[in-house]
């Protein structure tokens, strides 16, 4: 099995993004994971996994509703979701998000 990780960032505000729901799913839709970000922005949680295709979604809407953003009723970015795959069996594969209300990225990190 291969560890997985992810950390939010909200780069609005300047720092860590508390309270984002995170939902990890298999590429055929299959739930393996539903939680939060801690204080850190960190789902430290999440299950390991095996080869295969993947999709983290995050509810960055609402989390920056909570935080007083005033957002259209349809905003822009409502769940950012990351496709990605993990390639090899074993190791570790970090998948970040760097998030405003208008624009996100990610990578994979270390």
């Amino acid at each position: 099995m291969t560890s997985l990780s992810t950390h939010v960032l909200d780069t609005m505000h300047g720092g860590p993004a508390q309270g984002v729901a995170v939902r990890l799913e298999s590429a055929d839709g299959v739930l393996l994971h539903a939680g939060q970000t801690n204080a850190d922005g960190r789902c430290p949680d999440l299950p390991a996994t095996a080869p295969g295709r993947y999709r983290l979604g995050f509810a960055v809407a609402d989390y920056f509703r909570a935080r007083g953003v005033d957002l259209p009723e349809v905003p822009f970015l409502d769940v950012v979701h990351i496709d990605f795959g993990v390639a090899q069996e074993g190791g570790h594969y970090h998948v970040p998000l760097l998030v405003s209300p208008y624009a996100y990225s990610t990578y994979r990190g270390s």
